[in-house]
């Protein structure tokens, strides 16, 4: 796929995941490094978050369960609620978590957990 193609695509698909004002607010990476923001949308979301074969709540659900599992919980906040846009519900996200507490740890899910609520409180 071209750039221009790859970007485009990368906005379009960004903008069903999130709300115009997350969107303007991480924007400003573009003035940081025009670059490194072409990646993030070109790449990460034209070209991988678009793929078929999975749906956007399923590539979220993967998502939350990698980040989890680093301790990303900068990133995590994000696309906690990138997920809840995208249609998980409250209940399968708090399973996420409590599935990634018996494989990473207490430590990291609490903070999951408590990052969830703040998101769950927020989206109502």
């Amino acid at each position: 796929m071209a750039k221009e193609g790859r970007y485009k695509k990368g906005m379009d698909t960004l903008k069903e995941m999130i709300s115009e004002d997350t969107l303007q607010a991480i924007s400003g990476m573009k003035d940081i490094s025009p670059d490194f923001w072409e990646m993030i949308v070109g790449f990460g979301y034209g070209e991988v978050y678009s793929r078929e074969g999975m749906s956007l709540a399923e590539r979220e659900i993967v998502t939350l369960t990698t980040l989890i599992t680093q301790g990303a919980f900068g990133q995590l906040e994000f696309h906690l609620r990138a997920a809840r846009k995208v249609g998980l519900t409250e209940a399968q996200i708090i399973e996420i978590i409590i599935q990634c507490a018996a494989y990473v740890g207490f430590p990291k899910a609490t903070q999951a957990m408590q990052l969830a609520g703040k998101v769950f409180e927020e989206t109502r």
